[in-house]
């Protein structure tokens, strides 16, 4: 058995039986620098599609932006966020009364709908979403998804023989 065929079997062997998926979950082969480009890039995609995320603006709008981001602020200083000081957070209010929802981009970019705003009752209510979605960004949870998708794809590939080179390097964590 040549060395490359006993180090794909092992390999495979690994990835059927050594890696769990909550392991996988854990790796993520995107550096913070990657979530943060990531997330710019997305929010200046979403601020150029108007018609499909009508941004509230904020001028005329202080009052609604300075309590939803005053929510947001005691939340990043509670200690509970680990890339607090790494990542570039800002909220934007997306001007759509009838949807009742909340995102997060990586790099801490967060969009909440206004429908959502007048629909809960509470500050609490309000701060338990904001919450939410900062651990979203802040979990890396986008791109620990990418991740797992790819990393699992690229495992098989190497396994079977069919990687490009350099393929395991970009799954093994530094």
């Amino acid at each position: 058995m040549s060395v490359k065929n006993l180090f794909s079997l092992s390999l495979l062997f690994l990835v059927l039986f050594g890696i769990s998926c909550n392991s996988l979950k854990k790796i993520n082969l995107f550096s913070i620098q990657d979530d943060k480009n990531l997330g710019l890039q997305v929010s200046k995609e979403i601020e150029g599609d108007r018609n499909q995320f009508p941004l509230l603006a904020e001028q005329g709008n202080e009052e609604v932006y300075r309590y939803i981001r005053n929510i947001t602020n005691n939340i990043l200083n509670s200690g509970k966020v680990q890339h607090k000081d790494d990542f570039n957070w800002q909220v934007k209010i997306i001007d759509d009364s009838e949807t009742l929802n909340a995102f997060a981009t990586p790099g801490g970019y967060i969009y909440v709908y206004t429908g959502l705003i007048k629909f809960l009752d509470t500050e609490d209510q309000l701060a338990g979403v904001m919450g939410h979605e900062i651990a979203h960004a802040d979990r890396r949870h986008s791109t620990r998804q990418m991740t797992s998708s790819y990393g699992v794809q690229t495992l098989l590939s190497v396994a079977t023989g069919n990687a490009n080179p350099g393929a395991v390097q970009q799954v093994l964590p530094d």
